[in-house]
C-alpha cells in the first residue's frame, strides 16, 4: 500500500487448515481456532478492466458482497481485512473496491493488513498461508503489521485513515475477519472467519 511499492517479492511455503463440522470438533475435544462462516469465489472473465493480471473491479466487489451474504455477515460487522495487497499499482484499486463493497470509509473502515508484507507473495500457496495467518490473528486477538508501508499511497489515504493500516502489531479485541485473494486469471475469493468462543 506504499506509494513507493514497485512490485511483489516472491515468497514460498505452504499452509493447511483442517475443516470439520463444529459438532465433530466438539465431540473429539479438538482445539478450535476459528469458525468459517462462508465465502464466495468468482471470476471477472477478463472483462471490464480485468486481465490475466489485473482485477475486474465489478467482479471483486461482487465477490466481497456475495461472501458477506453467504456468511450472513453485515458489512458493519467486518472488523479486520486480510487483503490480497501485492505491493503493485493495484493496491489502491483493491482498497477502493473494499471501501465500495463494504460502504465504509475513513475511520469507519476496518483494520486492514497484507501478510505479503511479512512473507512475500507465495503465489499458489498465498491463499492457504494467508488464511492460516488470518486465523492466528483472530485466535490470538491481534492485527499483524504492514511492513514497508510508511509512505502510504495518497489514493489509499483518501479512503482510509492511516491508523486503520497498522505499522506495528496491534492488540485488538475483534470477532470477524475477511480474507480475500484476487489473483492471476482475474479469479477472486473471499472467506469470512469468526472468532470461536466456547
Amino acid at each position: 500500500m506504499s506509494v513507493s511499492a514497485s512490485g511483489f517479492v516472491p515468497g514460498s511455503g505452504a499452509g493447511a487448515i483442517v475443516l470439520e463440522s463444529l459438532e465433530s470438533a466438539k465431540a473429539r475435544n479438538a482445539t478450535i481456532y476459528a469458525e468459517v462462516l462462508g465465502g464466495e469465489i468468482n471470476s471477472g472473465g477478463q472483462r471490464n478492466g480485468g486481465t490475466l493480471t489485473a482485477p475486474n473491479p465489478g467482479a471483486v466487489k461482487r465477490c466481497i458482497s456475495s461472501a458477506l451474504e453467504n456468511a450472513s455477515v453485515k458489512n458493519t460487522e467486518v472488523d479486520v481485512i486480510n487483503g490480497h495487497l501485492t505491493a503493485t499499482t493495484k493496491d489502491a484499486l483493491e482498497i477502493r473496491n473494499w471501501s465500495e463493497a463494504l460502504n465504509r470509509r475513513r475511520e469507519n473502515f476496518p483494520f486492514i493488513n497484507s501478510t505479503k508484507s511479512l512473507v512475500g507473495h507465495c503465489l499458489a500457496a498465498a491463499g492457504a498461508i494467508e488464511c492460516v495467518a488470518s486465523i492466528i490473528q483472530l485466535n490470538q486477538q491481534f492485527v499483524a503489521p504492514n511492513k514497508n508501508c510508511e509512505d502510504l499511497h495518497p489514493e489509499i489515504e483518501k479512503l482510509v485513515n492511516r491508523n486503520r493500516i497498522p505499522q506495528k502489531k496491534y492488540a485488538h479485541n475483534f470477532n470477524i475477519l475477511a480474507k480475500a485473494s484476487f489473483g492471476f486469471g482475474d479469479v477472486n475469493a473471499c472467506v469470512l472467519f469468526k472468532r470461536f468462543k466456547v
